[in-house]
């Protein structure tokens, strides 16, 4: 399967199928939350279950920088809307697979921790969040994330630490849940995703929200 330029929205059969490329960086910026939401909304109305997916080599590097470097009321519109994305993630009712194409870097790492499955691709790719190296703090949704999606193990060295992990390693500190060929990903969590939606929709919506209540509620409280 291969996935066109900006947000490409795909109806496979039950499964949406969205895939992100802006030629660069796979930034997270206005248009792409926008087309986010939008996305997550159709698919909620149309499928059993969702897929998001990076370009090959690369899922993404994290909140658009530029925007960030326009001054604090740019920063701080765009870290809210990022917020309100994410909880919209962590909280959409049906399964959420991410195929993680590659490098998954700040906020683009917790995309990976919104998601209910993630499939990664083997290579030599970087995972992880990298806040702490660049003198930045965590708002409320990635502290909640965080603590829920990432291992006690590694949580110090993820969150405080900024380590950023191999694609295998990724899998014990809690970012990915499985890595198959990179000419696989896409196709692995597709299936994954039409799997996953044969289970009794209104069971796997209640217990995936119970399980997820306080996270869920404090980011919700938080924005």
């Amino acid at each position: 399967m291969k996935l066109r330029k900006a947000v490409d929205y795909t109806l496979i059969n039950d499964i949406a199928l969205m895939g992100f490329d802006d030629g660069k960086a796979n930034v997270i910026g206005h248009d792409f939350m926008d087309a986010m939401k939008a996305g997550l909304d159709k698919s909620e109305r149309e499928s059993k279950a969702v897929v998001i997916a990076g370009r090959p080599g690369l899922f993404s590097g994290g909140f658009d920088l530029k925007e960030i470097g326009k001054g604090p009321q740019a920063a701080s519109t765009i870290m809210n809307k990022g917020a309100e994305m994410m909880h919209r993630m962590f909280s959409y009712p049906k399964p959420l697979i991410v195929a993680c194409t590659g490098h998954a870097i700040a906020a683009g790492a917790f995309l990976l921790l919104t998601a209910d499955n993630r499939i990664g691709t083997k290579g030599d790719f970087k995972i992880g969040l990298n806040e702490t190296s660049i003198g930045a703090t965590f708002p409320v949704f990635g502290i909640e994330l965080a603590r829920t999606r990432l291992s006690p193990r590694y949580l110090t060295r993820s969150f405080v630490q900024s380590e950023l992990f191999s694609a295998s390693e990724a899998i014990n500190a809690g970012f990915l849940d499985q890595i198959v060929e990179a000419e696989d990903v896409i196709e692995t969590a597709v299936n994954l995703a039409r799997s996953l939606g044969e289970l009794p929709a209104s069971a796997y919506t209640s217990n995936k929200l119970d399980a997820r209540k306080t996270a869920i509620s404090t980011i919700g409280d938080s924005l």
